[in-house]
């Protein structure tokens, strides 16, 4: 399951849907709603959406449209995600990692394709406060670009390469792997740790 020793990592970064809180369900009722409205695939736009800010996957489906109406499309993707928080909640072993990483001392963040509102909005809804925090509004180029994951380590003072990053989505494993960091990954994702849930993070933390 491990190739690296994890004691010899100074920070963890965890990517937000799907690694720390459970999301999927809110993702993709957004996403069909979307597209049922613009007249794309819905489920088509989910799978391309994965990990990736909405004004990517925006740009890759309405092509056709000029800037100003892709940020209206874009606003209104993201409009359809802020209120709806039913069923979210954290991942299998995220409130267990969490308090082992603050009984050790271990820092961390939360590098996310979301922007503020919703990040902040999901994170509360699981019960989840990052201490460090770094959305698309905080970077100029979201994953797979390392920007986001570049930001967080140096927020927490430490070298990227002395960070794990823990990611369910392949365009998050390779921000993470361009930032420098080692990689953990869930979903059945290769990296240079394989999860199944958080809860082996936390055995091999611990």
């Amino acid at each position: 399951m491990s190739d690296i020793n994890v004691a010899t990592v100074r920070a963890i970064l965890f990517d937000m849907d799907g690694t720390l809180v459970d999301s999927d369900g809110a993702v993709l009722r957004s996403w069909l709603s979307w597209a049922s409205e613009y007249g794309v695939d819905g489920h088509q736009a989910y799978e391309m959406a994965h990990g990736s800010p909405s004004a990517t996957t925006v740009r890759k489906l309405l092509p056709h449209l000029d800037e100003g109406a892709r940020a209206v499309a874009s606003a209104r993707q993201l409009e359809l995600q802020y209120d709806d928080l039913s069923d979210v909640h954290p991942t299998p072993g995220a409130p267990e990692l969490l308090a082992l990483l603050t009984r050790r001392g271990l820092p961390w963040a939360v590098v996310t394709s979301a922007d503020t509102r919703l990040a902040k909005a999901r994170l509360g809804a699981a019960g989840i406060e990052a201490p460090v925090l770094v959305t698309t509004d905080d970077i100029a180029a979201g994953k797979p670009d390392p920007e986001g994951y570049r930001r967080a380590a140096e927020l927490l003072g430490v070298d990227p390469a002395d960070c794990l990053v823990v990611e369910d989505a392949e365009v998050g494993l390779q921000a993470g792997r361009a930032a420098g960091a080692r990689t953990a990954a869930l979903r059945g994702l290769d990296g240079d740790v394989r999860l199944e849930t958080l809860f082996d993070l936390a055995r091999l933390l611990g």
